[in-house]
């Protein structure tokens, strides 16, 4: 995880990008809806970037499960989740996949 001062959410994205290249990626930082989780005993990001929602479209994904797609997120983002991310809510489609209701 970055300690230069950027952002947890911006981390995340730009490293989805560089392992994923999305035709499509928003990052949304959804903590302040979880603020009662955020300093819980075993240590959370200082800054209090804990909960993201993350809506992606990449060709990565072409034939893989809704599992696979998952499990490639949270290896991109391996480092951010043991250094105090708490969740993820994930929307991960291949283009021209429409998205899940």
């Amino acid at each position: 995880m970055a300690h230069d001062g950027t952002s947890v959410k911006d981390t995340i994205a730009a490293k989805l990008q560089a392992a994923l290249a999305p035709s499509s990626l928003e990052v949304i930082d959804e903590s302040d809806q979880h603020a009662g989780h955020m300093f819980h005993p075993g240590g959370v990001e200082p800054r209090g970037e804990t909960h993201f929602r993350i809506k992606i479209v990449s060709a990565t994904f072409s034939g893989q499960s809704r599992l696979e797609r998952h499990r490639t997120i949270n290896h991109v983002v391996a480092e951010e989740l043991r250094a105090g991310v708490h969740a993820l809510a994930i929307e991960a489609r291949a283009p021209g996949e429409a998205p899940r209701r």
